[in-house]
């Protein structure tokens, strides 16, 4: 709906789908705090005004998944891997920082919008587009934790411990789809 003041995407959620966006999104923002916390501290900081963070990749499956290198090599350098290594640990220390915050706030934003019990919610473009972003980290989290890979959560084993959560994984592929075609303006199926 576009009113003077913009668009407006309007919708609603059950009061169990709330509460479970909730809950995941917070557990996602809980898990981005964590990998920032732990971030070296930095002296120049303080003079330079620039926060750098890890340059190592998280070791988690999960983190890795949400803050993935910056570069893979295509092909075997004659150099070695080092070179593709070292550039994602330079990448990664610039710009990791301002990534996790970007995410945070993102989920923030989400949170901040979701109605606590449920029901119908009017979202601006830019809240819309963080829902999109906190979505699809959740999307991502859970994608790595169901180890969804290229062939979709069709995939995932029936004795996978978390194979019950793949109905959660498609619900929040349904909801991405419907904000990402809402957002380009597409109608919904």
């Amino acid at each position: 709906m576009q009113t003077a003041d913009g668009a407006r995407f309007r919708s609603a959620l059950e009061p169990h789908e709330a509460a479970l966006l909730q809950s995941l999104v917070t557990s996602v923002k809980g898990m981005l705090d964590e990998r920032e916390s732990s971030a070296p501290a930095d002296e120049l900081e303080e003079i330079t005004g620039m926060r750098t963070g890890h340059s190592s990749p998280p070791q988690d499956a999960t983190m890795k998944r949400l803050l993935p290198d910056f570069f893979r090599s295509a092909t075997d350098h004659p150099a070695g891997s080092g070179t593709a290594e070292s550039l994602n640990s330079a990448l990664r220390s610039l710009h990791e920082p301002e990534i996790l915050a970007a995410k945070r706030d993102a989920a923030q934003r989400l949170l901040d919008t979701v109605p606590a019990g449920g029901g119908r919610f009017e979202l601006t473009e830019d809240d819309a587009h963080a829902w999109a972003a906190a979505v699809n980290d959740v999307r991502l989290a859970l994608g790595a934790m169901l180890d969804i890979e290229s062939t979709g959560p069709d995939g995932v084993p029936a004795d996978h411990p978390m194979a019950g959560h793949v109905d959660v994984y498609q619900w929040l592929t349904v909801l991405q789809e419907y904000l990402v075609l809402s957002l380009v303006g597409k109608p919904l199926r």
